[in-house]
């Protein structure tokens, strides 16, 4: 029987990073970002708008419909691999815990996290190695996403970046983080051993000696579908990366960020 797991994570904070790590262990199957979640999704809205589903007992089919989301998942994998764990990497995982968990019972899930500083300077740096992509982001006559600031606001109020900021606070405001193992991308790329020990031991499997110096990609996404946000090429060493979030969005702008997710830096003790 295969273990499926999930991964919910902010976005530019090394999800396509872990996905590649935990692939190196032969008994994982690691996913690029999935559809499986919106399926399911979208399957709920049929059976909670659908007449023929309103006119039977509500607890049979209530019961059904759990039975056909628990088929779904599993269903989903059984022809894509036969490996014994699956970790499944959907950023709506972490809030949508309670649907998940009515039909997959006590899921683990992962969620990466990083300084939102440096997730904000990451989605600037790749909006400026794209200059010849139409990014929708400027609009000159209604002088939107004209400055450095303009983005940031842009960023943070919109998907991927915002929408997955606001399913964090949701989620903290609701305590499901409780239920949550929550990985700093600091920590992981300071001391891979230690935060993927921190993993295994919360998936309840076996250690695995990885090697973090030759990371083999083993997820791949076509970057064109994600827009020029999608830069899912990961580096093959581990190692920490020196913030530049002050240089790319000035000081103004980081300190903008600081104290709007002030929320964030508290609950997860960055500083």
């Amino acid at each position: 029987m295969k273990q499926i797991f999930f991964q919910s994570s902010l976005p530019r904070s090394g999800s396509t990073l872990l996905q590649n790590i935990l692939g190196q262990n032969p008994d994982f199957y690691t996913t690029p970002t999935s559809g499986l979640l919106e399926m399911l999704y979208r399957s709920k809205n049929a059976f909670s708008e659908s007449p023929e589903f309103k006119a039977q007992d509500k607890d049979i089919m209530k019961r059904a419909f759990m039975g056909y989301c628990k088929g779904a998942l599993e269903g989903y994998f059984s022809n894509i691999t036969n490996k014994k764990y699956i970790v499944d990497k959907s950023r709506a995982w972490g809030v949508n815990y309670d649907f998940l968990n009515s039909f997959y019972t006590d899921p683990k899930i992962i969620c990466m996290i990083r300084d939102p500083r440096d997730i904000f300077a990451s989605m600037e740096k790749n909006y400026r190695k794209n200059p010849h992509i139409n990014s929708g982001i400027i609009n000159n006559p209604e002088l939107k996403g004209t400055t450095v600031e303009k983005r940031i606001d842009h960023f943070a109020t919109s998907p991927p970046v915002g929408l997955s900021f606001d399913w964090l606070r949701d989620i903290i405001s609701q305590e499901i983080y409780k239920k949550i193992l929550f990985i700093k991308y600091e920590n992981l790329t300071k001391e891979p051993h230690v935060e993927l020990n921190k993993i295994y031991n919360f998936l309840g499997v076996n250690q695995y000696e990885h090697d973090f110096s030759n990371i083999e990609q083993v997820t791949h996404e076509d970057d064109k579908i994600h827009g020029i946000f999608g830069d899912h090429i990961i580096r093959n060493e581990v190692k920490p990366l020196k913030s530049d979030a002050n240089k790319i969005l000035g000081i103004t702008g980081s300190n903008w960020i600081r104290n709007n997710y002030d929320w964030f830096y508290q609950h997860f003790n960055y500083y």
